[in-house]
């Protein structure tokens, strides 16, 4: 199995094209065509994970956070990032990041945060924006079947939970070809009228190269007809953050025990308690100060995340209760997710848990 074949399955899992512009996912270090030796989890690539790797005859490291977030004009060892990489490539081991890409699946970071809490009823906080567009093609009648069934192939016409949707109605095209055009229906300088349908469908935007290419593949005009256009909708199933329900509301100070013990923090920093009871809870894993204003918009009793700084609690303006439980607590369960995947999709070794403990943050 190639490296290429792994990056392929973890694409599957989640297209890269679903992380933030800020971000940096995919292949960070490492030739993609070498032989996959084995392979290592891990929530930050960090030097001693990449020992650990080398003891395990690792060559891929599959790592939540990016080790490389931007550019390196020099690489010479002097923090810890330049070590890593350097440590990397010495020993020929590839690293793969994931990060924004599966904090925004649906079944990804922010699931896996509603399910070790016991939430239900889960949806999208704040789903994806300027991501989903519009195909309308236009096709001779008796062609119209097998251009959409070529296009639902690779993924136009998929609405949240729905496949293969698209809208078609009937009318009457017309052209004419100039000296140089070989039509398919009638003859150059000839004007024609042709009996069509015209077929719409939505489709995510990092389908558009495969959705082309089919669309020219099995269209039968010289000239495709066709045009794309961004709608404003949202991708109510893609997006940062989750907001769901306590199957039985509790007290804010009983809440916070039990998310401390869920997520083995060290410790909760939050606002002020506003003597309610807690039922409809926010969660965002990581740094998750942005999206204080869009868990007050859903009417959440509680926001959990990480990263809050000093003035952010002041956004709680007393209708919220804010808890910050730690960056790596809130994304705790993500490597298991990632080993759990790769090991039903992958038969011929081991994929390994790191054992290495990366989270920076210490509690007394």
């Amino acid at each position: 199995m190639k490296i290429s074949n792994v990056i392929q399955l973890l694409e599957d899992l989640t297209p890269l094209a679903y992380a933030e512009d800020f971000d940096n996912v995919g292949l960070l270090v490492g030739n993609k065509n070498n032989d996959c030796t084995g392979i290592l989890v891990c929530h930050d690539a960090l030097e001693e994970v990449i020992d650990e790797a080398v003891a395990k005859n690792c060559n891929l490291v599959v790592c939540f956070h990016p080790i490389l977030f931007s550019g390196l004009k020099k690489i010479t060892g002097k923090n810890y990032v330049e070590r890593s990489i350097i440590k990397a490539i010495k020993n020929d081991i590839a690293i793969f990041a994931i990060h924004t890409a599966l904090d925004n699946h649906r079944e990804g970071v922010n699931q896996i945060f509603c399910d070790t809490l016991g939430l239900i009823n889960s949806k999208i906080l704040i789903p994806k924006q300027n991501f989903i567009y519009k195909l309308t093609t236009y096709v001779p009648k008796n062609a119209a079947k097998e251009v959409q069934t070529a296009l639902f192939k690779v993924g136009a016409g998929s609405i949240g939970n729905y496949d293969d949707c698209s809208f078609s109605s009937e009318g009457i095209g017309s052209f004419k070809g100039n000296q140089y055009s070989e039509p398919v229906i009638g003859k150059p300088h000839i004007y024609e009228e042709v009996e069509e349908i015209k077929l719409e469908f939505t489709f995510e935007k990092h389908l558009k190269g495969n959705i082309l290419k089919a669309l020219f593949e099995n269209h039968p005009y010289e000239e495709v007809a066709y045009e794309i256009i961004k709608t404003e909708n949202e991708l109510q199933n893609v997006g940062m953050g989750m907001i769901a329900e306590l199957p039985t509301e509790m007290t804010e100070k009983d809440f916070l025990l039990m998310v401390k013990e869920k997520t083995q923090t060290g410790g909760i920093r939050h606002s002020n308690f506003l003597n309610k009871k807690i039922k409809k809870v926010a969660v965002l894993g990581g740094s998750g100060s942005f999206a204080i204003g869009a868990a007050i918009a859903q009417k959440a009793d509680a926001y959990i995340t990480a990263d809050l700084k000093y003035h952010d609690y002041y956004q709680a303006e007393n209708v919220i209760l804010l808890a910050d439980i730690g960056h790596f607590e809130s994304e705790r369960y993500i490597k298991n997710y990632i080993v759990d995947y790769l090991t039903k999709k992958i038969t011929i070794f081991a994929i390994i848990l790191s054992e290495i403990n990366t989270n920076p943050v210490n509690y007394i």
